[in-house]
């Protein structure tokens, strides 16, 4: 199988497990912000926040480092799992003592602070089934994964809705998190016993030494990004008030729940990045400037979509409880561009060994989001927080687009960027016209239409992308 079809066999995979899950966790939102209202699913979307800042510190940048390492040279695979494993365990329990102590100091009530614990005991168990999944991801055998990802989402579905149904409260639907990640991580043992033979916990000093410290960066870069993903909801519980975390995650959820796009696309090239860097340079700058170009693409799309339809959007999901959210979704979609193409940068510089700068993007962007939501939030609530984010999100990609065309990779700005923003502005320029003659669900499907037409008039889709997406969507069939 060539690298053209494992990239479209694991995307493929990748994208119907995301896309199933993504259904599910829609589901899952309507439902929990229906019911909890905006002051409940405000508590629930915070504990979320400290999940994914608490998730990271429990990983470190391991999982990345294994997928890396592994990919290159499949006989470290026993090395990895035995020795990571050892060191993710003593993370585990490392912050759970620090979660604790941060949430005793900053005075929740009890209710809050039992929600936010529960996730993050669920973070814990993420990371370690993170162990397997990088195993998984190396070896480009993503259907483990898939299934492992869309079981954790259809659990967490069905649990919920029958504590719904038994009007349980929010500290239940915390606890719901907790079995869950204690199943999947089950699962995925069982998995990884079955096809890799688990080998017993290793403690190889120098190993862990060195795994730590290239780990690091890997880490930090994932600790930085979920502090100026996550800080803002923290600080408008703080300042504003928990409903207002509600009204702005039910917007920013949206946004997160996109995430899967660009993420099934990276983590089924990322071990051909990594592997054509100490190989195949010039195949890696093709590969890095067409994956860019279709991520760009696909980007535009959403941003034209969430400005045109954010209050059908809002309305259709939530009800007219939360019509605070359609304000934030009409500033955050502005993110999407900049966030799709910033995680195919920052996998990029992991593949080729500068996790350093991913690292350091990520720390000047957590300074300047945490400064950007002091000055904003108190003067404009969760919109000075949403505006926070989309300038946060845009400065690190400046950087890290800049770093990477100086130092490895430059491309054209014009057909990779500058054709496809002006066949978004006629693409909207024509939606917009044709929303007041015609239904918005008609005028949205046609839209699909009209920029695929607008894109190739501008050749920014040629005849060999489509010769690509024909032999994708012939091996998906």
């Amino acid at each position: 199988m060539n690298a053209l079809k494992r990239i479209a066999k694991n995307t493929g995979v990748l994208f119907a497990s995301q896309i199933l899950s993504y259904v599910l966790m829609f589901i899952y939102v309507i439902y929990t912000a229906r019911y909890l209202g905006a002051e409940g699913f405000g508590i629930l979307s915070l504990a979320l926040a400290f999940t994914g800042i608490f998730g990271i510190l429990a990983d470190m940048g391991l999982s990345q480092l294994t997928v890396r390492e592994v990919a290159r040279d499949k006989s470290l695979t026993g090395k990895y799992l035995g020795n990571i494993t050892g060191i993710k365990i003593i993370l585990s329990l490392l912050t759970l003592i620090i979660a604790y102590i941060v949430l005793y100091l900053l005075n929740y009530p009890i209710q809050t602070f039992i929600v936010v614990y529960f996730l993050i005991i669920y973070a814990v168990l993420s990371s370690l089934s993170k162990i397997f999944y990088s195993i998984f991801q190396a070896y480009e055998k993503l259907e483990f994964q898939s299934i492992g990802t869309f079981l954790n989402t259809l659990l967490i579905l069905i649990i919920t809705l029958i504590a719904i149904y038994l009007k349980m409260d929010v500290i239940t639907f915390a606890f719901i998190y907790v079995i869950v990640g204690l199943l999947i991580l089950i699962f995925n043992v069982l998995i990884s016993k079955w096809k890799l033979k688990l080998p017993e916990i290793e403690i190889d000093w120098n190993f862990w030494k060195k795994s730590i410290t290239e780990g690091f960066f890997f880490g930090f870069a994932g600790f930085f990004t979920e502090i100026y993903f996550n800080i803002d909801s923290v600080m408008i519980s703080l300042l504003v008030g928990t409903a207002a975390v509600g009204w702005y995650n039910a917007a920013y959820r949206l946004i997160f729940v996109l995430m899967f796009i660009p993420s099934a696309i990276i983590a089924s090239i990322f071990p051909v990045m990594s592997k054509y860097f100490e190989s195949k340079k010039d195949a890696l700058k093709i590969e890095y400037e067409k994956i860019f170009r279709y991520i760009f693409l696909i980007s535009i799309l959403i941003l034209i979509y969430g400005l045109l339809f954010s209050d059908k959007i809002i309305l259709i999901i939530y009800g007219k409880a939360y019509n605070p959210s359609i304000s934030a979704l009409e500033v955050l979609i502005w993110v999407i561009p900049f966030i799709f193409l910033t995680v195919l940068l920052g996998s990029l510089l992991a593949a080729v060994n500068k996790q350093r700068m991913v690292t350091i993007v990520a720390g000047v962007n957590a300074a300047l989001n945490i400064v950007l939501n002091i000055i904003l939030i108190p003067k404009y609530g969760f919109i000075g927080a949403s505006v926070a984010t989309v300038l946060t999100e845009a400065l690190g990609f400046l950087l890290m687009f800049n770093y990477v065309s100086k130092n490895f990779y430059k491309i054209s700005l014009i057909h990779n960027i500058g054709k496809p923003v002006v066949g978004g502005v006629c693409t909207t320029l024509i939606i917009y016209l044709l929303l007041a003659q015609f239904n918005w669900v008609l005028v949205g499907i046609l839209g699909l239409i009209i920029y695929s037409s607008v894109l190739y008039f501008l050749k920014v889709i040629t005849k060999d992308d489509i010769n690509i997406f024909k032999q994708i969507f012939q091996w998906l069939i």
